[in-house]
C-alpha cells in the first residue's frame, strides 16, 4: 500500500474527476462547484491544485450564494486530512458537518454469500436494477445495522414510485461509470452496492441492505464482489466512506483500513 499521504492525494484526484462527466465545474475562489447536468445535484469541493490562501467565510458564502441561485442544495464535501482548517470555517457558516471514516482496501478478504443467496453484477438491461435501487432507498431510510421490519413489500412499493431512476443508472452502467452488484434470493434483491471507477481508482458507494435482511453478511458479500470486479478490471485503489464507526467495522472485516476522514456539510 502507498504511504497515507500518497493515497489521499490519489483520492483527491479521483474526487475532482468523478463528477465531471455529468457536471459543469465552476471555480469560485478556493472551491469548485460542480453544477449537475444529470438527475441529481452535486456539491462544492476544495479546488484541485489550488495553492492560494485557505478558504475564508466569505468564500463559503460566495459558493452558497451561487448554489442558492441555482436552486441546488448548499453542500460541500472534502477530505479533512487534506484541508484541516476547513472544518471550523464551514461550521462557522452555519452548515452541519457529517464526518465519515475514509477507508482504503489493504487486504481483501473473501465474504461468501449465505445459503440461498446469489451475488452478481447487473447489466444495464437487467430487470432487477429497479428493485435493487429501491433497496437503497429503503435501507438508507433506516440507519445503522440493526435488523428492522422493512423488507420486500417496502422495496417493491418504492420501486413503483421511482421507475425513472433505473434508466439513469442503466446509462451509467452502459458507459462504465457505475458497476452495480446485487445479492438476491428467489424473491428479488436483498442488498445492493456500486463502485464508480475512474482510471485505476474506484469508490464503493451505496451499499444498503433491506432492514429485514440485515445481520446475514449480505453487505460484506456485496462489498467483496465489488472489490473482485474492480480488481479484475485493473483498479489499484479501492476506497469508501463508511456511514459510521459501526459500519466501518463491518468494512474492516473485508479488508478495509482507515486512512482519514471524509466530511460532508449541508444546511
Amino acid at each position: 500500500m502507498l504511504p497515507p499521504a500518497d493515497v489521499l492525494r490519489r483520492l483527491e484526484c479521483y474526487y475532482d474527476a468523478v463528477p465531471r462527466p455529468d457536471a459543469d465545474p465552476e471555480d469560485i475562489g478556493p472551491f469548485t462547484l460542480f453544477v449537475s447536468r444529470g438527475a441529481w445535484p452535486f456539491y462544492a469541493r476544495p479546488r484541485h491544485g489550488y495553492d492560494g490562501p485557505p478558504a475564508a467565510a466569505a468564500d463559503v458564502a460566495a459558493v452558497r450564494a451561487r448554489q442558492h441561485a441555482l436552486g441546488v442544495p448548499e453542500t460541500f464535501e472534502w477530505v479533512h486530512d487534506l484541508a484541516p482548517d476547513l472544518l471550523d470555517t464551514i461550521r462557522s457558516s452555519g452548515l452541519h458537518v457529517h464526518q465519515h471514516p475514509l477507508q482504503v482496501l489493504t487486504d481483501p478478504l473473501a465474504a461468501p454469500a449465505p445459503a440461498g443467496v446469489r451475488v452478481r453484477v447487473l447489466d444495464a438491461a437487467d430487470p432487477a436494477l429497479g428493485p435493487a435501487l429501491a433497496v437503497q432507498s429503503v435501507g438508507f431510510a433506516t440507519e445503522g445495522t440493526q435488523v428492522g421490519s422493512a423488507g420486500r413489500d417496502e422495496r417493491d412499493a418504492r420501486a413503483a414510485e421511482s421507475p425513472d431512476r433505473a434508466g439513469t443508472f442503466a446509462r451509467r452502467i452502459s458507459t462504465g461509470q457505475s458497476v452495480v452488484v446485487v445479492a438476491e434470493d428467489g424473491d428479488g434483491p436483498l442488498c445492493v452496492g456500486m463502485h464508480q471507477p475512474v482510471g485505476d481508482v474506484t469508490e464503493i458507494v451505496g451499499v444498503a441492505t433491506l432492514p429485514a435482511a440485515r445481520r446475514r453478511g449480505l453487505g460484506a458479500a456485496v462489498t467483496a464482489a465489488l472489490v473482485e470486479d474492480a480488481r479484475r478490471h485493473g483498479v489499484r485503489t479501492v476506497f469508501l466512506s463508511a456511514g459510521s464507526d459501526e459500519v466501518a467495522r463491518v468494512y474492516a472485516k473485508v479488508g478495509f483500513s482507515r486512512v482519514g476522514t471524509a466530511c460532508i456539510a449541508e444546511a
